[in-house]
């Protein structure tokens, strides 16, 4: 899923998910005891497993509890799929973490290469 930020308008979080959705990214994840996991099946992925296609952050105009971050994510297995956490003051640690962890993996990478 790319996007050109440059021509398209920031929609809301449940646009961009339904767009993840229509273009194949339909999996759910969640981040459990530090590891992504894939809802339905309750497979787990260490961050050398996922890789970030595209992210999208929200800002609430007026409440900070408004912000939220978006990733649109591929395994190594080949699922495809969205989560998402508060961003800011509410977020989730954990989810932090792990996120942080495949950020670094995809810089190191991008810099191999």
């Amino acid at each position: 899923m790319k996007t050109d930020s440059a021509s398209v308008p920031m929609r809301s979080l449940s646009y961009c998910m339904e767009k993840a959705i229509e273009d194949g990214y339909s999996a759910n994840f969640q981040v459990v005891d530090g590891l992504l996991q894939h809802a339905d099946s309750g497979q787990s992925y260490e961050p050398e497993q996922v890789r970030i296609v595209n992210f999208f952050r929200f800002e609430g105009v007026s409440d900070p509890e408004d912000n939220s971050i978006l990733y649109i994510i591929e395994t190594n297995d080949g699922r495809k799929g969205t989560i998402s956490d508060a961003y800011g003051t509410y977020a989730s640690e954990e989810f932090g973490a792990f996120f942080t962890k495949v950020e670094d993996i995809q810089k190191k990478t991008a810099t191999e290469e």
